[in-house]
């Protein structure tokens, strides 16, 4: 299948448009038909540059590209959509308005115990107050929460699309990547779609320094989507950056947004690189 992916990702970068102030993918998949992308975009256009997110956010869409990646996902207003372990809510400030009014927006979350660490707590606390100050925009959303060895994130099967930005490199070193995939697979339709952004690593990056640097390879994570049962489907690199050598001694937490024990000396130079190189898959359920 690797060829259609190929076949999908050169389509892809072909077919650019600017439709609504922001860079509109028109995606052709081997043997698919074609996508009009106009009506979303607008809609993700609107939601991404709305009152109701900060400048700060808004400032991160130039590392971030929300608008590309939904569309190369195939993001429509009446999908049914998992948003994976949202975190502060980024990508759910332009997921729920976009998907309000004719759409499904689940966002899933680790379930909190008296025994979770503090991190999540404060997140979880932090998320639901983002929802709560906006009801037009976040009123449908609905938060569940998930055991990450047995993960159920939707009614089995009743899923359009599943998303994850960031996180696979979490679940490798916490020793659930598998049992997450496997509970994407559960929550999509057959047909529905997986999309996965994470940090890149060169090829050949050992597994050891995978986890310590937060870098996944696509080998990886495509590898761990196949067992699942899964397809790809296709490749971007909407996301891809090539200042970022993906090589820094506290690993992806050097760069933006963290700028994680950046000395003052070297603070211009890392910010110069912008966020992370990344990854951008598409994945279908088979």
């Amino acid at each position: 299948m690797e060829a259609g992916a190929n076949s999908g990702e050169r389509m892809f970068d072909a077919l650019l448009k600017t439709v609504g102030g922001i860079v509109v993918a028109v995606t052709i998949v081997a043997g698919a038909p074609t996508v009009a992308a106009a009506d979303v975009a607008a809609l993700i256009d609107q939601a991404m540059n709305g009152s109701h997110r900060s400048d700060a956010n808004k400032a991160r869409n130039q590392y971030r590209h929300p608008g590309e990646t939904l569309l190369f996902f195939g993001l429509k207003p009446d999908m049914t959509v998992v948003e994976i372990t949202p975190g502060g809510g980024w990508y759910s400030e332009i997921l729920a308005p976009v998907l309000r009014d004719e759409g499904m927006f689940y966002a899933a979350s680790y379930r909190i115990t008296s025994n979770s660490p503090g991190f999540f707590k404060r997140m979880d606390t932090r998320y639901r107050a983002k929802l709560e100050a906006s009801p037009d925009n976040f009123g449908k959303v609905k938060v569940v929460y998930f055991d990450r060895a047995s993960p159920e994130f939707a009614p089995e099967g009743s899923a359009d699309m599943v998303l994850t930005f960031r996180n696979v490199h979490n679940w490798a070193k916490a020793g659930t990547a598998e049992s997450m995939f496997r509970g994407f697979y559960a929550a999509l339709k057959p047909g529905g779609v997986l999309g996965v952004i994470d940090h890149r690593a060169k090829p050949g990056t050992s597994f050891e320094r995978q986890i310590q640097s937060g870098y996944m390879s696509e080998d990886y994570v495509i590898k761990l989507a196949t067992k699942a049962g899964f397809r790809l489907d296709a490749r971007s690199e909407i996301n891809a950056n090539p200042k970022d050598s993906a090589d820094h001694p506290y690993g992806v937490w050097n760069l933006m947004p963290s700028l994680r024990n950046v000395s003052e000396q070297d603070m211009q130079k890392i910010r110069a690189i912008g966020e992370s190189d990344r990854m951008t898959l598409r994945f279908v359920k088979q």
